[in-house]
């Protein structure tokens, strides 16, 4: 027998190694670890199981896929290697998973062992032993609070915590989880006040309500009842759950899940940001009392292996994680939920380009269990599924309580802004200006909005202004002969980064496609003028002419908080938190925003949203671009009104007879969609087709495209129309020339044929040596 191991190489084959004559030299016989190998066995290595073998010169970590005959080796017995070490005597990932995987690497024609290593965690990967067990922490007998110093106000309040816990005390992460912190853990048991000790985790109790549900309306019982009905089946269905915004979609979500957490199996809950990740935490632990994981690019590769055991244990009850979660393993998986499942950051851009509002259907599928996608703004591709029959559509057309959907309307932007010069601004405010950037820039804004902004200020109100731009400014401009601050290493502008009203924030020039930075020139680098300016607005922008507005005690009698919120001000731990803070206290305030507050955010005293900039993305020539700027219209619009007091959405264009915003004003996204459809068929453009996108980065473009052309050369006979080679939209990124070449296919099954015969020969072309060459299967873009 030989062992048929998955090596995280880009190689499309599995490699075949001789089984370890004698296993028990391959652990240390004193491990605690449960899972490491029993020195007294001889049995093989098992189907889903780590070990560690050679490969050329490299010693590397893989997965066990199967057992075989050697008969069935291509290579000779006595040419074959032998397993190093056996590191694990259980499968690590079940037949499921592997099942799972060779679907992944199958649809998406990656390397199986590449696909194996996306799916594991990073400690798992490097062959460390799975850590089962945990810090937990407990008080020492006989200490009381008397032992503390009478002014240790802080130690004593961390004290309280630990001590409501009783003498077994309560884990690490259940205690950070209460508010309690590391260090003065630490402190306290160096003061010999607590101890920490080791113990497996144990299983959780069953979940309970900790809140009563509230009472659905007809249409969201209809929804909770079909899903329901499916989950008891143990059966698969796709459901989209087509809601507009503030319908109650994601209490329809909770009263599902509670009949599956009740049968004792567990709710995966897929987020498009991480920003969403605690409020819906917040949500979900205030309605259950329950085991609740977070899974999200934010935590630490320990965190991240404990929560992947975790879900493989059936210890974590609830799920809620972005894209990669619906990769993890699960013991008892009842429902999944793709909330926002329209969202664009569900595809993932590097590596393995799945999408994972599609991996959830399949593992829908495999698992035999409801799959819910949620939106209020339905992908084009979700509603084809729905017109064919493989998606059940549940329509939530009412917002939820007394909530009002909110008024939308075009205001004409082509009439003269209001100017940074007709404000009176502040001393103080004038002499931080830089002496290199100009500040002759309209504010952006037109007179009534300013009016609409300031009667909701002053009616105690809320107001959102959504610019899908970050930084001061776009561009750095020389007003005297042209020139522009382009990044030396990318097609694309730097960005301007400064600020004003911050004058401990450093000012400079950045590319936000490969993170390049410079200083801002104190003059035109070609013609030495120091007419420099900075051209376009970005939020940092945005956010000083509210405040010159809104904020200076010199120009309003009652002055407002300008909050911004974008990524540049949400780095630091606990920003969003905090953010969340000042927005709920709902005194009035105005949010500035990008795309990061469009989605999945409840700001109940929120009555305004002002989209200065809305209509750029209905002239671009993404086809796709007309649909994600409806999406992310109607999802902004959408913050407006969500409590009892109506909404109001002011969209500022320079195209008001526009015929596409006109009709997604008038007559709602879901017609405006259907229109899109038809047009999207009569082109014959996804969904009605379905494409692949090859991509290659080189050091020149001449290579970049000349490996294409070869790769067109060798294509077998085919139906499928073909595009490219052409530069990439960003022909340069990061000091590499990129072009593409997009294969369009009217019916899937032909593609897939062709790239399983075709695309292996692409990589062992002689052009393609030392090159990076990529294949993306239902691009989002191109």
């Amino acid at each position: 027998m030989l062992i048929r191991v998955a090596l995280p190489v880009p190689l499309y084959r599995e490699f075949d190694y001789l089984p370890p004559s004698d296993t028990s030299n391959n652990t240390d016989p004193n491990s605690t670890d449960l899972n490491t190998i029993d020195p007294n066995t001889t049995a093989p290595p098992p189907i889903g199981g780590r070990v560690q073998v050679s490969f050329g010169r490299q010693t590397l970590i893989g997965i066990v896929v199967d057992h075989i005959d050697s008969s069935l080796s291509e290579v000779p017995v006595n040419k074959l290697k032998t397993i190093k070490q056996v590191i694990d005597t259980k499968p690590l990932l079940s037949q499921q998973m592997l099942s799972l995987a060779r679907w992944l690497a199958g649809y998406y024609h990656y390397p199986l062992g590449d696909v194996l290593s996306v799916m594991l965690p990073t400690l798992i990967r490097q062959g460390k032993p799975l850590d089962l067990l945990i810090t937990h922490w407990r008080i020492l007998p006989n200490v009381s609070e008397a032992d503390f110093h009478s002014n240790a106000h802080k130690q004593r309040q961390q004290f309280a915590m630990l001590k409501l816990h009783g003498e077994h005390g309560a884990s690490e992460d259940t205690l950070l989880l209460e508010g309690m912190q590391r260090p003065f853990l630490k402190l306290l048991e160096e003061n010999g006040l607590i101890e920490r000790f080791l113990q497996p985790k144990s299983p959780p109790n069953p979940v309970t309500l900790a809140k009563m549900p509230l009472t659905l309306n007809e249409q969201q019982k209809q929804a909770v009842d079909s899903i329901i009905a499916t989950a008891k089946e143990e059966k698969y269905c796709g459901y989209l759950l087509n809601g507009v915004t503030g319908s109650g979609k994601t209490e329809v979500y909770l009263q599902a899940m509670q009949s599956v957490l009740e049968a004792g199996k567990q709710v995966l809950v897929l987020v498009p940001e991480i920003g969403l990740t605690p409020q819906t935490r917040a949500r979900f632990a205030e309605r259950f009392a329950a085991n609740i994981l977070l899974l999200h690019s934010g935590l630490n590769n320990t965190q991240r292996m404990h929560g992947w055991e975790d879900c493989r244990e059936g210890r974590a009850q609830i799920i809620i994680g972005t894209r990669s979660s619906i990769l993890h393993p699960f013991a008892n998986l009842g429902l999944i939920v793709v909330d926002e499942s329209h969202d664009q950051s569900y595809k993932q851009q590097d590596t393995l380009r799945y999408h994972a509002a599609d991996v959830a259907l399949y593992r829908g599928y495999q698992l035999g269990i409801p799959v819910v996608l949620g939106t209020a703004t339905p992908s084009l591709e979700h509603l084809k599924l729905v017109q064919e029959g493989k998606l059940t559509e549940l329509v939530l057309s009412q917002r939820a309580g007394n909530a009002k959907t909110a008024t939308l309307k075009l205001v004409d932007a082509r009439d003269k802004p209001t100017l940074y010069s007709d404000l009176p601004a502040a001393p103080s405010e004038q002499a931080s200006l830089l002496p290199n950037l100009k500040n002759s820039q309209n504010t952006g804004l037109t007179d009534d909005t300013i009016h609409a902004i300031r009667d909701t200020l002053e009616a105690g109100e809320q107001v959102l202004v959504f610019l899908n731009r970050r930084g001061y400014a776009p561009i750095l401009l020389c007003e005297a002969c042209g020139w522009q601050a382009d990044c030396v290493r990318c097609e694309a502008h730097l960005t301007v980064h400064h600020s004003q009203l911050n004058s401990n924030q450093p000012s400079y020039l950045k590319c936000h496609h490969c993170d390049w930075q410079a200083s801002i020139p104190l003059a035109c680098p070609d013609c030495a003028s120091v007419n420099l300016n900075a051209v376009g607005m970005g939020t940092t922008r945005l956010t000083e002419s509210l405040h010159a507005l809104f904020s200076n005690p010199q120009t309003s009698k009652k002055t407002y908080p300008i909050i911004q919120i974008d990524r540049d001000t949400t780095r630091k731990k606990d920003s969003w938190e905090d953010i969340y803070r000042r927005i709920n206290s709902g005194d009035p305030a105005i949010l500035v925003g990008t795309q990061m507050v469009a989605k999945g955010h409840h700001f109940p005293n929120v009555t305004l949203v002002c989209l200065p900039n809305a209509d750029r993305g209905f002239l671009s020539p993404d086809f796709r671009s007309p649909e994600h700027t409806a999406q992310l219209i109607v999802q902004v619009a959408g913050r407006s009104g969500r409590g009892s007091k109506p909404g109001k959405v002011l969209i500022q264009t320079v195209q008001p007879e526009n015929p596409l915003l006109r009709k997604l004003v008038r007559d709602g996204y879901q017609p405006f969609a259907l229109e899109l459809l038809k047009e999207r068929k009569m082109l014959g453009l996804p969904p009605y087709t379905y494409g692949a996108l090859i991509r290659c980065e080189a050091k020149t473009l001449q290579r970049a495209t000349q490996v294409l052309k070869d790769a067109i050369s060798i294509m077998p006979q085919h139906q499928l129309a073909i595009l490219g080679p052409i530069d990439a939209p960003m022909k340069m990124k990061n000091s590499r020339y990129h072009s593409q070449l997009l294969l369009l296919s009217k019916q899937r099954q032909p593609l897939h044929q062709l790239l399983n015969y075709w695309w292996p020969q692409v990589l062992q072309l002689p052009s393609a040596k030392y090159l990076k060459l990529t294949l993306d299967i239902d691009p989002v873009g191109w």
